[in-house]
């Protein structure tokens, strides 16, 4: 018996921080972000992401996504064996379908990937309003806050959510932080009395 590892993606200013937030809070949970910027890594990707004029190419960029990743991992790994539920502020999904949107293949953005824990679920926050979306406090201050960057990522998460069973897709539009994270608990919660089966792998 293990705890579950849970994802929550969604475009930039969906509210995926507010919601994974709750729910770690409402699980005693472990909280873990992506990127995760304190980390050597997680340093080099926070100067990409906050300077537009950063001449990191494309593949180095992606990359060091995945490499933040897999930092993670046996911390990860050690909390879900003790019983501690991992949440997910953006996992493997968002680095494969931001770097599609600027034109990297899928195939090659998910291989360095391969081995990385999957998520028993991932639940993606899906606002069909895109333009109120980009009329959000702070929306643009980091590279891939673009609203037409946007509509590709959302895309590129519609052709990943085709490729894996374990997505769930909450429609954000006119419901409020409460709703929300209501609709999230009813999809987590039968996984809070522990998962049988050992982690599975990308």
């Amino acid at each position: 018996m293990r705890a579950p590892l849970i994802v929550i993606e969604g475009l930039d200013r969906t509210g995926k921080s507010t919601q994974t937030a709750k729910l770690c809070h409402r699980l005693n949970g472990f909280l873990v972000k992506f990127p995760n910027r304190e980390t050597p890594i997680g340093k080099l990707l926070n100067q990409y992401l906050t300077d537009a004029s950063n001449p990191m190419p494309l593949e180095v960029a992606h990359l060091l996504f995945s490499a933040n990743r897999w930092e993670m991992v046996k911390n990860i790994e050690d909390l879900l064996s003790k019983g501690t539920p991992v949440v997910m502020d953006r996992y493997v999904y968002s680095g494969v379908a931001y770097s599609m949107a600027k034109g990297l293949d899928i195939e090659w953005c998910l291989a360095p990937d391969k081995g990385l824990p999957k998520p028993d679920v991932t639940i993606f926050l899906k606002a069909n309003d895109l333009d109120s979306i980009s009329q959000r406090e702070g929306f643009g201050e980091e590279r891939y806050e673009v609203a037409s960057l946007q509509t590709s990522v959302r895309n590129n998460f519609e052709i990943l959510r085709s490729r894996y069973d374990e997505w769930k897709v909450i429609i954000i539009d006119g419901k409020d932080i409460d709703q929300v994270h209501e609709h999230i608990w009813e999809l987590v919660c039968p996984l809070t009395r522990g998962v049988t089966t050992g982690l599975n792998r990308f």
